[in-house]
Formats: C-alpha cells, sequence, structure tokens
C-alpha cells in the first residue's frame, strides 16, 4: 500500500493492460450474432469492454458493488454551499439507514452498497488557507480507498458525498487542464448571482495560491481536493489491479480520477463514464478524459446515482453478447 506520492506514481505506472485475447474473442463472437454489424452500437463496445478488463469471454456480471465515500471539505466556510456541512454527516446516515436515491438504485440494480466514511469529520483544510491535505493524510485516504475494493467484485461502481466538494472538483480540473475558474464552477448544492461569483472566486483563489509551488498533478491533487477524491482515486486503481472494471459517476467522481489520467493517461482505460451530469464542468472534464458518456439524464445528485443505473445497462450489454444466437446457430444467412 502506497506511503507517499511516490508511491503512487510506481503504482500507476506499473498497472496492468487489458486481456487482449479475451477482448478478442469477445470482437470475434460479436461478429457472429445475429445481428448486422454495429447495429447495437455502444452496447458492442461495452461487451469488448466488459472481456478485456474481467479478464475472460463471455463477460457477466454477478456481483456489481457500489461504493459510496464520504467526506467534508474546509473551503465551506468561504459559503460556497447552500447546504452546511453537518449535512454529508447527515446524508451518511440516511445512506446507512437505507432512505437516500442510491439505496433505491442500488437495489435496483441488484448491486451491493458500501458506504465509507473517507474524512467527515474532521474534513480537508479550506485549501484557500494553506493545502487541503497533508501528504500523508492524502495517502491514508487513497489507501482507505484501494482497501475498499474486494477482488469478488466483477463491476464496481464508485460515487461521493461530499458538501463542498464540486468547488474542489472544479479546482482540481482548474489546476489540471487550465482554462478560467468559471469554466469550470457551476451551481453544485444550487448556488447562483453572487453566490456563484464568490465560488469562482474561491477556485480561482485556491489554484492561485497553490500553483506557484507546484505543478505536479497528484500534489495538486493533496493540495486541493478531498478525502473522499482521494479514496475515489484509490479504489479506481486497485480496480485496476484486480482487473475489475469501473463505472464512474459525475463531475466529482471524474475530477477524482482526473489526476491519475494527468500522471499516467492510460490509468483509466477499465474506466467509462457513467453519464454527463447537468454540472457545467463535468462535460469539458469528460473530454478531456477522452469518456463518452452512457448516459445523458440531467442528474447532478452524486451519491452514484447515474452509476448504478448504468449498471443495469452494461449487463443488458453483457447479456446480450453472451445469449443472442450467432448466424449459424439461428440458421440464418450472414453477410454474403
Amino acid at each position: 500500500m502506497p506511503q507517499s506520492l511516490n508511491d503512487i506514481r510506481e503504482l500507476l505506472a506499473a498497472l496492468p493492460g487489458p486481456d487482449e485475447d479475451a477482448g478478442s474473442r469477445a470482437s470475434e463472437r460479436e461478429s457472429q450474432l445475429t445481428k448486422p454489424a454495429g447495429a447495437l452500437g455502444t452496447f458492442e463496445n461495452l461487451a469488448q469492454w466488459l472481456s478485456e478488463w474481467q479478464g475472460r469471454h463471455p463477460p457477466r456480471i454477478e456481483r456489481p458493488t457500489v461504493i459510496v465515500f464520504a467526506g467534508n471539505h474546509g473551503v465551506t466556510a468561504q459559503g460556497v454551499s447552500a447546504f452546511p456541512a453537518q449535512v454529508t454527516r447527515q446524508m451518511v446516515a440516511n445512506f446507512e439507514a437505507g432512505g437516500a436515491a442510491i439505496n433505491q438504485l442500488a437495489k435496483s440494480a441488484g448491486a451491493e452498497l458500501t458506504v465509507i466514511d473517507a474524512g467527515v469529520d474532521p474534513g480537508t483544510g479550506d485549501f484557500t488557507a494553506g493545502p487541503a491535505m497533508t501528504e500523508a493524510a492524502f495517502c491514508e485516504a487513497f489507501r482507505s480507498g484501494m482497501g475498499a475494493v474486494s477482488g469478488g467484485t466483477d463491476l464496481l461502481a464508485l460515487g461521493e458525498m461530499g458538501i463542498g466538494n464540486t468547488t474542489a472538483a472544479a479546482a482540481v480540473c482548474h489546476a489540471l487542464f487550465g482554462g478560467d475558474a468559471a469554466y469550470w464552477t457551476g451551481p453544485g448544492t444550487g448556488v447562483a448571482g453572487a453566490a456563484l461569483e464568490n465560488k469562482i472566486r474561491v477556485v480561482g483563489e485556491g489554484l492561485a495560491r497553490h500553483r506557484a509551488e507546484t505543478n505536479d498533478p497528484l500534489e495538486l491533487f493533496q493540495r486541493l481536493g478531498g478525502f473522499e477524491m482521494a479514496a475515489i482515486a484509490g479504489a479506481a486503481t486497485a480496480a485496476r489491479q484486480k482487473r475489475i472494471p469501473v463505472v464512474l459517476d459525475g463531475f466529482v467522481c471524474g475530477a477524482a480520477v482526473a489526476p491519475l489520467f494527468a500522471a499516467a493517461e492510460n490509468t483509466l482505460a477499465h474506466c467509462v463514464a457513467a453519464h454527463c451530469s447537468a454540472e457545467p464542468g463535468h462535460v469539458h472534464l469528460l473530454e478531456r478524459l477522452h469518456l463518452k458518456p452512457l448516459l445523458d439524464l440531467g442528474m447532478r445528485l452524486g451519491e452514484a446515482s447515474g452509476a448504478a443505473i448504468a449498471i443495469s445497462l452494461i449487463r443488458a450489454a453483457a447479456d446480450c453478447h453472451a445469449s443472442m444466437a450467432t448466424f449459424a446457430e439461428a440458421g440464418v444467412s450472414g453477410q454474403g
């Protein structure tokens, strides 16, 4: 388990690639199924992606898992959210009682739900006053995410809960990909007008403070991100090591894995984007990460809600690939 940012960099440099044999078998079978080539569009791509990252053919989804990491952000002291920081703790209790949207969506998808306190009390420091996390605290959160991933899982959906985390996500994206603060900063919990202008100012000031000291993606993440975001990055890394395909939720979840991409571009090949959030920075982020969202439902809840919905879609792709008849089996003439 990594004890330092250098350890994480070494992990990212040694991640396994896809199982090309399983992918080839999926591609070969796809070409024989009773439909015109490419007629199922993204479904066909999903089946091959699953095979490559599960390392088996046919792919199947028998033990999907949803993990929601929770954390608080010291930057909420700057008035960037419409809700107070204590809502994070209250929502974690709601998850545990089964009353949140994600509880219902995970149940509908047939997925196990795990909720992990990655750093609610206390949360991070205010990144306008200093680093959000020390290197040691960041690495501890990263390790907690790695340790949350079970080897028996065959599809992992990741999400988060944390008042103030769209501010942290915007700051991380601003740091990694440039542009101005307004390009990445949206309403989050519903701020508008002067409150949104204040949030944009806070994102810009946060980066200005820390950019003078480092350009390193992981160090910027440590200085601007959140405990739940570091845990998501750790979980995505552990999933890659264990050959578990990953479904990413919305803007904050994407921002949490963006530093991995910035550090080593192929690190997200085992990930798909569940949806495009209504948070305006998300569409820009997906473009930078070269991820095409499976869904666009106008959602901006977080909680892994979009990722949980996407599980059913991905399962349908796997079932279709595995169970459709081939032209030969069905006695249907193929292409001449």
